[in-house]
């Protein structure tokens, strides 16, 4: 006779109709074909959108022509999009897939689709870590991130205690993240102020968030962590799937739950801290992606996976609007609070229905 957690593992291990299973360190998980195509689909449309976006611009190109600059020397042209144009489309890319991939964790966690680290403080937390760093200590990219990094974690530590209670309800982060988001921006607004007039410009403006002054050494210097923090990612899937099941079946599955949620908040709040100290805040990804993504692969739960590359695709054509399409240019981060605007009250109406 088999015991209860191994029957519980045996379940875990079966794959549902309709899925293939994934490998991933320390055994695998479950993957709808449904999902599967979406996220093919969204791939072969973020290098569709790649290569429209790098064709635009004042030194217009023709598709072929683009790609001819990229694997072949075309002078003058393999300059433009190799070296201006190709940072900007690469870094909108891996940003958005980190920050597509911390609002799928958060949401899991709290079990709410309003459980993003833009809503619930981290975001804003890091913005206060790099402000902190740009109008009083000074210093370069590293020195911003470390204070992004920072601000962030130490947002998520003081969210975390506020709503401890015998343990973290996701409802409970939710409503202490927002309290503390906005006493952060009221501190913000403070530093702000208090800054010399140029270095509060700069700080003001690099806070609307920005994909114009990323280069390819920022590329770099922010795609290693990053990387890091994709494995980091697939390690904590599958401990965050048995918490999906509630604190008893998961702890039954042997899963630490307090372990494992603080596991799952530290690799969320640092995927988007490394991009908010790179292009400052950007707002709304990191909610609807998730939900996107869902609703796209029809699963009953967030795929981290296809919400990343949904983030990637999301972050991707914003820019691409803010850019070329809007008179004048517009940091990618305003085009994303607007949409992403529209975005929250729609959710806002679809949970108020959904409790009457």
């Amino acid at each position: 006779m088999k015991a209860p957690l191994d029957r519980g593992a045996e379940h875990y291990r079966r794959v549902p109709d309709g899925h293939l299973r994934l490998p991933v360190p320390g055994g695998s998980i479950p993957i709808s074909r449904r999902a599967l195509l979406v996220g093919v689909i969204t791939t072969t449309a973020i290098i569709a959108v790649a290569l429209i976006a790098l064709s635009l611009g004042d030194y217009p190109l023709s598709i072929p022509e683009v790609i001819a600059a990229i694997f072949t020397d075309q002078g003058f042209a393999s300059t433009i999009v190799i070296e201006w144009r190709l940072p900007r489309i690469v870094a909108a890319i891996i940003f958005g897939a980190a920050l597509g991939a911390s609002g799928a964790l958060f949401q899991t966690l709290t079990r709410n689709p309003l459980g993003s680290p833009d809503i619930i403080g981290f975001s804003t937390g890091a913005y206060t870590g790099a402000i902190i760093v740009i109008t009083m200590l000074g210093g370069g990219f590293v020195a911003v991130s470390a204070g992004a990094l920072a601000g962030g974690l130490a947002t998520a530590a003081v969210v975390y205690a506020l709503a401890w209670r015998g343990g973290v309800q996701g409802f409970r982060l939710i409503i202490v993240g927002i309290a503390v988001t906005a006493a952060l921006s009221s501190l913000n607004t403070f530093l702000l102020l208090r800054a010399q007039t140029e270095v509060a410009m700069s700080a003001s403006i690099w806070g609307a968030g920005s994909l114009s002054l990323v280069g390819w050494n920022q590329v770099v210097v922010t795609a290693v962590p990053l990387l890091v923090l994709a494995v980091g990612t697939i390690l904590v899937v599958r401990p965050l799937r048995q918490l999906e099941l509630g604190d008893d079946a998961a702890r039954a599955h042997g899963v630490r739950t307090e372990t494992a949620r603080l596991l799952v908040m530290f690799v969320g709040v640092a995927l988007i801290a490394i991009v908010t100290a790179a292009s400052g805040p950007i707002a709304f990804i990191a909610l609807a992606a998730p939900q996107v993504a869902r609703r796209l692969s029809a699963s009953a739960g967030i795929p981290v996976a296809g919400s990343a590359i949904t983030g990637a695709f999301l972050l991707l054509v914003a820019d691409v609007i803010g850019q070329h399409l809007v008179p004048g240019s517009v940091p990618v981060g305003i085009v994303t609070v607007v949409i992403g605007g529209v975005y929250l009250v729609i959710l806002l109406v679809n949970e108020a229905r959904k409790q009457l």
